[in-house]
């Protein structure tokens, strides 16, 4: 089971990217440690912190906050956000 299934983008989430924070819908069964484990190793930054929660259409979203200055800001650049 892979706990990413992609990043989630809105004008809100853009935002986030100031607090240095993506967001990312998720499977519904995995675990914010999962979740922390696979961005991690997805995209090589030490995550701080992962809030879920669902959305309206019944989906999970997690809110992930990363340790390393402007790490959210290379990974948008990376997979193609900015």
């Amino acid at each position: 089971m892979t706990a990413i299934n992609y990043p989630f983008i809105t004008e809100k989430a853009m935002n986030l990217l100031e607090n240095n924070k993506l967001q990312f819908i998720v499977n519904r069964k995995a675990t914010k440690g999962q979740i922390k484990s696979e961005v991690m190793k997805m995209y090589g930054f030490k995550v701080s912190s992962v809030s879920t929660m669902s959305t309206m259409k019944g989906q999970k979203k997690a809110i992930v906050t990363f340790s390393e200055k402007d790490a959210a800001h290379e990974i948008a650049t990376r997979i193609g956000l900015m």
